[in-house]
């Protein structure tokens, strides 16, 4: 048997993260992972999942992603780089320049975890937004001639859809929902856990090598206006549902301030423009992942609503 992939995860204690750190470590691949020295004491929280982490076996590697010769070290005691980094876009060019300077790499996944960039139609701040943290990342690794995955794993379950999207609220409303746009723009919902299962599945695949592994299962593709209704059969309710035109969510943008104008955008992107399932995927530069992996048992959005009624 072939040995496994040893996986370095970067941003491992973030949603997507911890996903994959687990996935790796379950499926026996060696498994590391970079977390700043202070992490270890001084947040109960994170403390506790590190010290899962150490259960399931994983490395754990004091250091600071900024410290070029500590990212270096650690990329050259591995196969794969998977990075989840919501940190400035900066920090992915200092991955790519340490695993330049490595020199042995297999394959790396940026951190592009979300939406195709591609194919969204966003306006400013998120096009500028994009185009720096995602598109020009791209354009880099093809230069360099890097082995890549890109991963869109599109809108992630613990970000508010079990609160109908409501942002804020801390459980599925049973009176009201404000809805972006008409409701109609389908979206694409997925759990942490097998966001983390596709990932790890996709990264020695020689079917993924440079291409997109699109986390788009059939069963978890809704709009707006169908999880309000799949809700309201579960609590025999009908919701009072405000919808926001798209004019009114262009002039929240305008007249939003950083960061609050960035998220309005993506939010724009997203749920008005259904910039997720606006496009088919072609078959030479993506793969959808329930259909690479039938194997996989996914959860679907509806069963994980079950546990709020």
């Amino acid at each position: 048997m072939a040995e496994k992939s040893k996986v370095l995860v970067i941003g491992a204690t973030g949603l997507v993260g911890r996903s994959v750190v687990e996935a790796s470590a379950k499926s026996g691949h060696p498994t590391f992972a970079i977390v700043a020295p202070p992490s270890i004491s001084s947040d109960p929280a994170k403390t506790r999942l590190l010290e899962g982490f150490m259960r399931l076996g994983v490395f754990l590697v004091q250091g600071d992603i900024n410290v070029p010769h500590t990212l270096v070290n650690v990329i050259r005691q591995v196969d794969v780089v998977i990075s989840t980094v919501d940190t400035p876009a900066e920090d992915q060019y200092q991955i790519v320049a340490a695993i330049m300077t490595a020199g042995n790499i297999k394959r790396f996944l940026p951190s592009v975890f979300g939406s195709d960039v591609g194919c969204a139609r966003a306006v400013e701040p998120a096009r500028t937004f994009y185009a720096s943290y995602y598109t020009d990342i791209h354009r880099l690794l093809k230069e360099e001639g890097i082995p890549y995955t890109y991963v869109s794993c599109n809108f992630l379950a613990g970000w508010q859809h079990w609160t109908l999207v409501q942002p804020g609220a801390t459980a599925p409303s049973k009176d009201r929902v404000v809805i972006l746009g008409d409701g109609n723009a389908k979206v694409v919902f997925n759990r942490e856990d097998d966001i983390g299962t596709y990932t790890i599945k996709a990264m020695d695949d020689p079917r993924t090598l440079n291409k997109v592994l699109y986390i788009r299962p059939p069963a978890n593709t809704y709009s707006l206006n169908d999880i309000v209704s799949s809700w309201e059969r579960k609590i025999g309710k009908a919701l009072e549902r405000v919808y926001i035109p798209e004019e009114q969510v262009l002039k929240k943008i305008r007249d939003a301030k950083s960061p609050d104008d960035l998220v309005w955008a993506i939010s724009h992107s997203i749920f008005v423009k259904g910039d997720q399932t606006n496009f088919k995927i072609e078959p030479s530069l993506g793969v959808e992942a329930s259909e690479l992996y039938p194997d996989v048992k996914y959860s679907t959005m509806d069963e994980h609503l079950n546990q709020f009624v």
